[in-house]
């Protein structure tokens, strides 16, 4: 199955990182007990008759700044198309999960094509068609039906984006149910106009979308 490697921190992450360390550092500074002036210097009084020189207040921290902090600036794409493109990846899962037994052969890989590039839907129309996965799909009458979820955003890059997608299936084997969830690594690539999947791993193999990786023909 293709797959997606590398392990170069994304420019988009590491200018977060220190734009969040940059508001940490300035929401955290104030004037030190120690800069404060100490008024029984000059009063010349001193033991136990010396006057108690009040602190001075330090502001609110919620006051060191009243702009907004907008994530969306420091990524690659608008917020309504990082949402579309989770979308795209969450009904992927959900079909990718979903078929019959008795159903045509290639409705289910067709349904795949839908949201895949031109390589991954091959890829997964030779699985589908295997005689191995079909005898056996039959011998068991498996009815398998999968809702999706987006759990988590692994990485975000001009050139794919990741999530980590969780499926919720529910298996019928010879009429007995079995419920079942899983997570997976989606990787969608820029085709044309629209994102498509690229690949799809457990999201245990620690898939990290590398664009170095992706073929030439799906940017």
């Amino acid at each position: 199955m293709p797959q997606i490697a590398g392990d170069r921190r994304k420019l988009v992450f590491v200018a977060l990182v220190a734009v969040l360390a940059v508001v940490g550092i300035y929401l955290t500074m104030g004037p030190s007990p120690d800069d404060s002036p100490d008024d029984t210097r000059e009063s010349g009084v001193s033991g136990d008759d010396r006057p108690v020189a009040a602190p001075t207040p330090r502001p609110p921290l919620a006051t060191a700044s009243n702009a907004p902090f907008d994530i969306y600036s420091y990524l690659p794409m608008s917020k309504e198309e990082l949402a579309a493109t989770a979308d795209v990846a969450r009904r992927f899962v959900a079909a990718y999960g979903t078929f019959r037994f008795d159903e045509e052969q290639d409705a289910y890989a067709d349904r795949l094509k839908n949201f895949t590039t031109t390589e991954l839907g091959s890829y997964l129309a030779r699985g589908v068609a295997a005689p191995g996965m079909i005898e056996q799909n039959v011998a068991e009458q498996r009815i398998s039906e999968s809702t999706a979820t987006v759990k988590s955003i692994r990485q975000v890059d001009q050139n794919s984006v990741i999530f980590v997608v969780t499926a919720n299936r529910r298996v019928t084997v010879r009429n007995v149910p079995s419920q079942s969830s899983e997570d997976f690594a989606v990787t969608l690539v820029p085709v044309g106009g629209d994102w498509r999947v690229h690949d799809v791993q457990p999201a245990t193999d620690g898939q990290e979308g590398d664009p170095a990786s992706v073929p030439e023909g799906v940017r």
